[in-house]
């Protein structure tokens, strides 16, 4: 038995391995919780995840959703309700941030699919999973996967850094009016974190900023780095996992920095 024992957790974009979302559900899985896993396609990745999971003794269902449409995200919270009686816990974790280009040149098609997927598809799930909880009347915790762009501007990144900040503004007015129905809402705003999207960033960056490896990128990031390393996958999920906890029942409308004290704001 876990903290999370008899709880339900969501989490979108968790369908892929080694990803953000996967380590999350891992966490949770750990510690007792029904994991439900999802993303815009459910192939034989998600599978993987899921069977995983379910080694670590999870109750587990998948359930494919495009965060970016309305309907599909309230599909999402009614499968999951569904499945296991209702939702503890919402983890909005679906993103893109593969779509590195000048501002000037960014394309408004472009532009649209990232503030679509990461700004919009948090508020379409916030909104679902708001109203699964507060119908169930037991409260819960929404917590928003933004980013350290979320604190700080990066180049070729525009769209992405502003979904992010947009993302905690989410936080902050969603917390104010959910708060008395019992239910936290907070972002957590992870550095560099080396997943497949971040090994796409890493490839793009290093070459950007004139370096001759990939190796050598990272090697320069951790050096700047109070703790001298980027972050892990679990670094976030352990966060996740303590906003969930009965620990932060008093904790809402917060974006904290899990950097290693690269991100201080």
């Amino acid at each position: 038995m876990g903290r999370f024992a008899g709880k339900t957790v969501v989490v979108t974009g968790s369908g892929r391995q080694k990803g953000l979302g996967q380590a999350i559900l891992q966490r949770f899985a750990d510690e007792g919780a029904n994991c439900v896993v999802s993303d815009r396609h459910l192939g034989e990745e998600a599978e993987a995840v899921a069977e995983d999971l379910r080694a670590r003794g999870a109750r587990v269902a998948a359930i494919a959703c495009d965060v970016a449409d309305p309907d599909q995200c309230e599909a999402l919270v009614q499968g999951a309700v569904e499945a296991f009686g209702g939702i503890d816990v919402f983890v909005n974790n679906a993103g893109i941030g593969f779509m590195m280009t000048p501002l000037l040149e960014v394309k408004a098609a472009d532009w649209q699919t990232v503030i679509g997927v990461n700004l919009s598809g948090a508020f379409h799930c916030t909104q679902a999973a708001a109203r699964a909880m507060i119908a169930r009347g037991s409260g819960g915790r929404i917590i928003n996967i933004a980013s350290q762009a979320a604190k700080t501007g990066f180049p070729h990144l525009a769209a992405y850094v502003s979904s992010k900040h947009g993302m905690i503004g989410l936080t902050r007015a969603s917390a104010i009016e959910l708060g008395g129905h019992g239910i936290t809402v907070n972002a957590v705003c992870p550095n560099h974190v080396t997943t497949a999207l971040g090994a796409e960033q890493n490839a793009y960056f290093s070459k950007l900023l004139g370096f001759d490896t990939v190796e050598a990128y990272l090697a320069n990031m951790s050096a700047k780095n109070p703790m001298g390393r980027p972050g892990l996958p679990g670094d976030t999920a352990a966060t996740c996992a303590w906003l969930a906890s009965a620990d932060a029942g008093y904790i809402t409308g917060e974006a904290i920095n899990v950097s290693g004290g690269e991100e201080m704001h």
